[in-house]
């Protein structure tokens, strides 16, 4: 999605972490960024810490040490400036095609929310100056590949943190590329001289794959409910039966995103001439798996985004860097007033990259049912009395043949994306970092998952509402309310119904732009309320 640009809205960044609706107004919809004055006093104290630890003779990684496998060298004070801002330039190595707008405003919030932690041991000066980037609408530039989710997002990590020492090249609020020193200029800001241990600080993060989770989630949250819309036009269009959503049903199977799927799906059908039609010339004891499991499958993957819910809002709370500045303790790297400087392994993408590829599973089997729903409408020989393909004449047109084909390509493509990135590792960094996540490139494959599903919703839904209209007047039958006020609403949106054959691609275009902004569920929730 485009970030929608003029928010009045502030972000406050505090000490305490964020919420996805925070993260999203900054990533997507512009809204300014502010340090709270705990922030303040807590990058303050922290400093203090790194300061003290780098005037004692004692290495202190990060600090006064080189990185990764380098990190043997001990580097005195006439080299540390020097050293913070080698470990920018040299890491700032990423290759591809430019990464989205959002997802590096996304990208640079979740780490200022990180260093105002006040666990990374930068300057305020730092923190506010990642800030005034955001503010300014100032996006620097970052690759698609660069990323191995361990040590963090490094490479994408540190083409920001090249913007903030001027270099590089950014996309201004007008969307045109220009060198960040020349933006940085118009906008009335300067440089950042990076001191110790700042250069890594800004590097060493999850905050790429999490904010990437974020965007997905929401997304993602907005699909599971369209999709439920759209099965329960497909059961009606199918003449099918809405008693298997029953809520007695559900409860005896009590997963709660299955039982909030039923809901939704019975809440759209409620009013409906169609539903339970089906024991005429053709009886059925039941109807297929894809129409019958859809708040099965459905629910399954509502659940999957709960769970990814909820590691994500432990990384929000999370303040990802290594070394981490403690307060107090037992350990040889004191700094002021006793605080420490330790090393971890807290960067490590595991945790953010089981469920991003968990997500795109679930997101694939979703589609894969959707199709099966979908193909099942233009068969002729199980649609229940709809025309061949919902064909005007059949044979003559073709009506929607070729829109199940593309909805299948799609499947077909989620499936392979559906293979987990973070099963695998190559080890890096002259075998110190031998074992990472990968969770970047399941950031930037569920990415993908994403649009997929989308276009796979708009095809059920472009046949779905084609077969309601067909039904409806083939039999006189009434569709239900909320139904039939999305038919209504996309053809409002440029999704036309049945006729003879037309270019159908501007159609399905139609159709995912009126899905993916949000418009099957308004149209349902206008008739039906809220929906779960």
């Amino acid at each position: 999605m485009d970030m929608h640009t003029g928010s009045t809205e502030t972000v406050v960044v505090g000490t305490s972490g964020l919420t996805p609706e925070q993260v999203l107004a900054v990533a997507r919809h512009g809204a300014r960024v502010t340090l709270s004055d705990e922030a303040v006093r807590e990058l303050t104290a922290s400093r203090e810490v790194v300061e003290a630890l780098a005037a004692k003779p004692d290495p202190v990684y990060g600090v006064s040490t080189g990185f990764g496998a380098l990190a043997t060298r001990h580097i005195g004070p006439d080299l540390r400036t020097r050293l913070q801002r080698n470990i920018v330039r040299s890491h700032a190595a990423g290759m591809g095609p430019r990464v989205e707008r959002e997802v590096v405003r996304a990208l640079m919030f979740l780490r200022l929310k990180t260093l105002c932690s006040g666990r990374t041991g930068v300057r305020p000066e730092v923190a506010q100056a990642m800030a005034d980037l955001l503010n300014a609408g100032i996006t620097p530039v970052v690759h698609e590949y660069g990323s191995l989710g361990c040590s963090g997002d490094l490479a994408p990590l540190s083409h920001c943190a090249l913007a903030l020492m001027g270099e590089g090249e950014a996309e201004g609020p007008d969307g045109e590329l220009r060198p960040v020193r020349k933006l940085l200029a118009a906008h009335g800001l300067h440089p950042v001289e990076l001191k110790e241990k700042e250069g890594l600080a800004l590097l060493n993060g999850t905050d790429g794959m999490l904010g990437m989770l974020l965007m997905a989630l929401a997304d993602l949250r907005l699909l599971y409910t369209s999709a439920d819309v759209t099965a329960a036009m497909t059961l009606e269009a199918l003449l099918g039966t809405d008693g298997v959503l029953a809520p007695e049903l559900h409860a005896i199977r009590p997963h709660p995103g299955q039982a909030d799927s039923a809901a939704n799906m019975l809440a759209v059908l409620h009013g409906s001439e169609m539903t339970g039609q089906h024991q005429g010339d053709e009886p059925r004891v039941q109807d297929a798996y894809s129409v019958r499991c859809a708040p099965q499958v459905a629910g399954a993957g509502r659940d999957t985004l709960g769970h990814a819910e909820l590691v994500a809002g432990r990384e929000l709370a999370a303040a990802v860097d290594n070394p981490v500045v403690l307060p107090g303790g037992t350990s040889q790297a004191f700094g002021a007033e006793g605080g420490r400087v330790e090393s971890n392994g807290n960067f490590h993408g595991a945790p953010v990259a089981y469920v991003l590829d968990f997500l795109a599973i679930a997101a694939a089997d979703l589609a894969s049912i959707a199709e099966r729903r979908t193909d099942r409408l233009l068969d002729k020989a199980r649609s229940h009395g709809l025309p061949a393909f919902l064909a005007d004449d059949p044979g003559v047109d073709s009506g929607l043949m070729i829109a199940q084909y593309t909805q299948a390509a799609l499947v077909s493509e989620l499936k392979r994306l559906a293979v987990p990135a973070s099963v695998d590792s190559i080890p890096s960094s002259a075998m110190q970092e031998d074992h990472v996540s990968m969770g970047w490139s399941a950031a930037r494959k569920l990415r993908h998952v994403v649009d997929n599903l989308a276009r796979v919703v708009a095809v059920e839904l472009v046949a779905a509402s084609r077969a309601l209209e067909l039904r409806r007047t083939a039999t006189g039958l009434a569709a239900a309310p909320a139904t039939w006020a999305v038919v209504e609403a996309a053809r409002a949106a440029g999704v036309a119904g049945p006729g003879p054959d037309r270019y159908l691609a501007p159609d399905l275009a139609a159709a995912e732009a009126f899905v993916r902004e949000g418009g099957v569920v308004r149209a349902a929730e206008a008739v039906t309320g809220p929906l779960r």
